[in-house]
């Protein structure tokens, strides 16, 4: 498997994935779980990295395993979604499938 080094790369893998499509959200791109409309991946501000939306629980556990490739800002604290930076699929794709396995299993998501 080849790297996940950008966000284009990221969303052609995560998009790959079985119950998964490409869409919007908050009016920027994302992957979304296609059973329930909701966020899996979707790219950051920051330069080096994307989001990846997963719950709380993993999510801290994610930084604590390692921080150097899992982290948040200030604007993800509190949030079911922390920071991935770009690297090695290996480290990456097994996460977003989580991701996904959890976006899937929760309620549709309401449109705006």
């Amino acid at each position: 498997m080849s790297g996940l080094g950008d966000w284009a790369a990221v969303e052609t893998f995560a998009a790959a994935r079985p119950g998964a499509s490409a869409g919007t959200y908050y009016g920027g791109p994302a992957v979304m779980a296609a059973a329930s409309d909701r966020p899996v991946v979707t790219p950051s501000r920051e330069p080096d990295s994307f989001v990846l939306h997963i719950d709380a629980d993993q999510k801290s556990m994610l930084m604590d395993l390692d921080p150097a490739l899992f982290w948040e800002t200030p604007h993800y604290q509190g949030y079911p979604a922390l920071l991935v930076r770009y690297g090695p699929a290996d480290g990456i794709a097994e996460w977003i499938d989580r991701a996904l396995e959890l976006a899937a299993a929760k309620p549709r998501r309401r449109k705006k």
